[in-house]
């Protein structure tokens, strides 16, 4: 069982399919701004210029309520799909021991930050003996 879990973890996990779904859910999420654009701003504003239409102040409100919404609830999901991407993110990476990728050690006599390529510390000239391999 633990191999199971294991082996749905990595595939859950993978890189390429959480940006699919979150992709799928983002443009999923932009084509209800793209209707609203057009269903409640383009679509009357065009109505008005051919002279298909008289709209009422109190429409013309409505309009821009339900395009503000579709826009609000976008943000929502992109917000939302940041929180769950960045928690994926932290799942991931739990448990993976960082290395020491830098090129600085310190000096054990002086503590002084050194090239870790160095034999001899610059500031207390200090030879240093070289990390013994476990």
């Amino acid at each position: 069982m633990k191999k199971f879990i294991k082996e749905f973890k990595m595939f859950a996990l993978k890189g390429n399919m959480v940006d699919m779904a979150v992709g799928i859910v983002i443009g999923t999420s932009f084509s209800g701004i793209v209707t609203s654009l057009t269903d409640n701003l383009i679509n009357p504003l065009l109505n008005v210029v051919t002279g298909g239409t008289r709209y009422s102040w109190h429409d013309v409100s409505g309009f821009i309520s339900n395009f503000l919404t579709a826009l609000i609830n976008f943000f929502i999901m992109a917000f939302v799909l940041f929180c769950i991407v960045k928690a994926l993110n932290k799942i991931k990476s739990f448990g993976v021991k960082k290395e020491n990728t830098s090129n600085v050690k310190k000096c054990p006599y002086c503590y002084s930050e050194i090239n870790i390529k160095a034999t001899r510390c610059p500031h207390c000239t200090s030879i240093l003996e070289e990390e013994k391999a476990a």
